[in-house]
């Protein structure tokens, strides 16, 4: 389904009439305000600048006015002005003269303005209508894509809800701002964290060096948590979810598993939050009177938590945009998770393109993806073998340029490091057993480093490095 564009086929009187004959009424529009926004740009310059500002000659209902309004945008580009005169030679030269009505109609525009001053309020009527116009072409597209039935389902509700976001967006241009009233802006926001005590401007983790290297993760930013296998790259990111949605402030968090069920997902939580060891949880081997009450407490925090969990395999970036815009509309949404990338599958993909090229335009979506929601969105990334051939096994950026675009489209980028999963030395028990390192190699604003954690697996809880070596008790 092609969502409606601006332009000629999607304007004007026939397809105002295709309208009126769909719906059997007419289309939105006001004819007196069309005319009063020509008039008030035949009497005055400034009014041209409003107008240019914010309509396209589609917006006018009537083709004779959108006519007469390129017209005059004709003009006042070429450095010439406007006025009766001068656009009446101007549709003269177009050749579009005797299709406005004539000379007559266009004498006849400047008494439909009271003042020129009103000019702005005429025109937000006539983007106004113009917009409802386009809602109804979008409606009509959505309807044929529905019954024609070439593609699935989830693929004409996501281009049904994009088309529809796209005519809620298309006017609201923003232009420049004076940087004096930038300034203004963000002096009140300092002002306002300096008397809140404010310490995080993003999204808090619930691990409180990580959250000091980021001051949180930054709304629109894609994060990267990248690592081989068996590092812990699912827990951590499980665990941020768990602290994020029971924090005080309660944030409501988007959890896609591709690779983990939903039933594997909450005993994780669960062990992590009551303590008890994940094994034991899934085989029900409970022991004490007080591992009940842990587990109990631990299900009744999390019966209200706003945390949603979708384990659909092999999510497409489309699916997973459709189901947030959904989600954020229902419940609000502060962040999007994903796990993992390389699951994913994009749509978007000729068939002759590589997996990279593939992995790099799902890493481009979900960056778009996080700008479009304004929440972070953390996307767990496998690692390739690399790490694994070097001496010194640490992962680096240049471990992520053989999966596509994701270093560069990613704001930060975190690894996972165990010594333990290479040096077989360190044996069970080994206090450096759990020893993890949380490498920031990529941090767009703020600085880079390596925060010490340790890895409880038997829980599947991280924790910050501290002087204690055991996680810290259920409260």
């Amino acid at each position: 389904m092609a969502a409606t564009e601006r332009g000629g086929k999607n304007r004007g009187k026939q397809k105002n009439d295709t309208e009126t004959l769909i719906l059997g009424r007419m289309p939105p529009q006001n004819i007196e305000a069309e005319m009063a926004v020509l008039g008030a740009m035949l009497l005055d310059k400034d009014a041209i600048e409003v107008a240019e500002n914010m309509l396209h000659p589609e917006d006018f209902y009537r083709e004779q006015d959108a006519i007469i309004y390129q017209a005059v945008l004709n003009l006042s580009r070429a450095g010439k002005s406007a006025d009766i005169l001068t656009v009446t030679e101007e549709l003269r030269r177009m050749g579009r003269l005797d299709d406005v009505g004539g000379i007559m109609y266009v004498n006849e525009l400047p008494e439909h303005v009271i003042t020129t001053k009103g000019i702005e309020r005429h025109v937000d009527i006539v983007s106004g209508k113009a917009k409802l116009r386009r809602l109804i072409d979008t409606a009509g597209d959505i309807a044929e894509a529905a019954y024609t039935e070439e593609n699935t389902v989830e693929e004409i509700v996501d281009d049904a809800e994009r088309a529809i976001l796209q005519v809620a967006r298309e006017q609201n241009v923003k232009g420049f701002t004076p940087v004096g009233e930038a300034v203004q802006h963000t002096l009140e926001d300092i002002t306002r964290k300096y008397q809140n005590h404010e310490l995080i401007t993003g999204l808090a983790t619930g691990f409180a060096k990580l959250d000091a290297f980021t001051n949180g993760f930054q709304k629109g930013n894609l994060i990267i948590v990248a690592a081989r296998p068996s590092m812990g790259k699912t827990a951590i990111v499980l665990n941020m979810a768990k602290n994020m949605s029971l924090s005080s402030a309660r944030k409501t968090v988007a959890f896609f598993s591709l690779e983990m069920g939903r039933d594997e997902l909450v005993q994780r939580l669960l062990s992590s939050t009551a303590l008890i060891e994940g094994q034991r949880l899934k085989t029900g081997r409970i022991n004490t009177e007080q591992e009940w009450k842990n587990l109990s407490s631990a299900v009744s925090v999390f019966m209200e938590a706003p945390l949603y969990i979708d384990d659909t395999p092999a999510v497409t970036v489309a699916q997973i945009r459709a189901r947030c815009r959904r989600l954020k509309a229902e419940h609000g949404l502060d962040a999007v998770m994903i796990d993992y990338l390389q699951l994913m599958t994009s749509r978007n993909v000729r068939n002759n393109d590589s997996r990279q090229q593939e992995i790099s335009e799902i890493s481009r979506s979900l960056k778009s993806l996080a700008r479009e929601l304004e929440v972070p969105v953390i996307a767990l990334s496998q690692l390739s073998r690399g790490p694994d051939a070097r001496p010194n096994h640490r992962p680096l950026l240049s471990d992520l340029r053989e999966s596509g675009s994701i270093e560069q489209d990613a704001d930060l980028v975190c690894f996972l490091y165990r010594e333990a999963y290479y040096n077989k030395e360190i044996e069970e028990g080994d206090p450096r057993q759990n020893e993890t390192e949380l490498i920031l190699a990529k941090n767009r604003n703020g600085p880079v480093g390596i925060i010490k954690m340790f890895f409880a697996g038997q829980y599947t809880l991280f924790y910050e490095a501290t002087n204690q070596e055991a996680p810290p008790d259920v409260e």
